[in-house]
């Protein structure tokens, strides 16, 4: 498939998708969410690559949604519009998706970075909801993942204020893994990916979902999810592979079978 708003290339078993919208600081229109989950499902069907790293520019990760497509939209445009399900198909994506986020994150950006599993920021990186300040508020999952990641109270702060916050303030709640320099974000990011892409396929896509349940069920409901999803593992050559490798001191050979 041809793109416009996206960037995308193939290197080690990772999928890279770059926003190529500079003159909008990469606002998600329509054309870019279209585009970027077409290239999560060609990389959803690629069984070469395991892992996902999205990516802007040094000035910008995403800066929001497309304000000039939405300004003139009614509740009834956006509910039947079928943006949402473009939110929902990135959610859904199986393999592991690491944001590599530098510059501003702000709206629907922080929304999309939060909605992948890993995010990795530069010393630049800002995160926001500033919905607040042009009458609305988060619609693509603001809400749910930023309390979950930072908590309630400064959650209302951004959201009811629509504070920003900094790398370092990202990493002192836990929104982010780890701050690096602008310099070194990419290098960093597809480091972090490639070490991922060669676990277990299988194994991976397991531990994602175990993870996503803790936050989506009460803790008895997930530990539950986790040690039947667990156990599934114990059907795979893959682990059978990587206990067989650990035991004879050599580097396991995942098939993702």
């Amino acid at each position: 498939m041809s793109y416009k708003a996206i960037l995308v290339n193939v290197e080690a078993g990772v999928g890279c998708v770059q926003f190529n919208r500079p003159e909008a600081l990469n606002a998600l229109s329509r054309q870019l969410m279209t585009e970027l989950v077409a290239a999560l499902r060609e990389f959803t069907a690629d069984s070469e690559v395991r892992c996902i790293l999205i990516t802007g520019n040094d000035k910008a990760f995403a800066a929001g949604a497309d304000i000039k497509e939405m300004m003139e939209a009614g509740a009834v445009d956006m509910y039947l519009g079928g943006f949402s399900a473009l939110w929902d198909a990135v959610y859904e994506v199986k393999k592991p998706l690491i944001a590599a986020v530098s510059g501003y994150a702000f709206g629907g950006g922080c929304e999309l970075a939060m909605i992948c599993d890993i995010i990795v920021a530069s010393e630049t990186a800002q995160f926001g909801q500033p919905e607040i300040n042009i009458g609305g508020i988060p619609g693509a999952g603001g809400t749910q993942r930023l309390t979950r990641a930072v908590g309630k109270s400064l959650a209302m702060d951004m959201v009811l204020s629509g504070r920003r916050i900094t790398a370092q303030e990202a990493l002192a709640t836990g929104l982010v893994s780890r701050v690096v320099p602008v310099e070194a974000l990419l290098a960093e990011a597809m480091k972090l990916a490639k070490e991922i892409a060669v676990k277990s396929p299988v194994a991976l896509q397991l531990a994602k979902e175990a993870i996503l349940e803790s936050f989506e069920s009460p803790l008895s409901a997930g530990v539950r999810v986790e040690r039947t999803l667990s156990h599934l593992t114990f059907a795979t050559d893959d682990q059978k592979e990587g206990m067989r490798a650990f035991s004879e001191k050599r580097k396991p050979f995942f098939k993702g079978k």
